[in-house]
C-alpha cells in the first residue's frame, strides 16, 4: 500500500545537534514512519518542501524498556533520516510547511 507524503515524514526532529547539522552540512533531521525506505523518504522531502535531495540516511532505534515500580513496559521503536540537500538549492526552514 502506498502511503502519502505527509505520512512518511511524521516530525521534523530540531534539537542541538539537527541544528547544528543544518546550519554546517546542509542535513535536516526527521522522524519517519517505521517502514519508509530511503527513496520514499526523498520523494516525500522532495515534494512537501519543493527542493532537492543529495542523499539520505537512515538509522533505527529500538524502543528503550521502561518501569513504573514492579511494571514494565518498552517505548514504541522508531526511525530517523538524515536528508542532505543540494549546493544550490536554498536551505529550508521547518516553519515554511505551516
Amino acid at each position: 500500500m502506498k502511503q502519502k507524503n505527509s505520512d512518511i515524514i511524521i516530525a521534523p526532529l530540531v534539537t542541538e545537534k539537527s541544528t547544528d547539522l543544518k546550519d554546517k552540512n546542509r542535513l535536516l533531521c526527521f522522524q519517519v514512519s517505521k517502514d519508509a525506505n530511503k527513496i520514499s523518504i526523498k520523494n516525500a522531502v522532495e515534494k512537501l518542501f519543493k527542493t532537492k535531495v543529495e542523499s539520505v540516511r537512515v538509522m533505527n532505534f529500538l524502543g528503550k524498556e521502561k518501569r513504573y515500580g514492579k511494571y514494565s513496559g518498552y517505548r514504541p521503536s522508531w526511525k530517523k533520516a538524515y536528508v542532505k540537500l543540494k549546493k544550490d538549492v536554498k536551505m529550508i526552514d521547518y516553519v515554511e510547511v505551516v
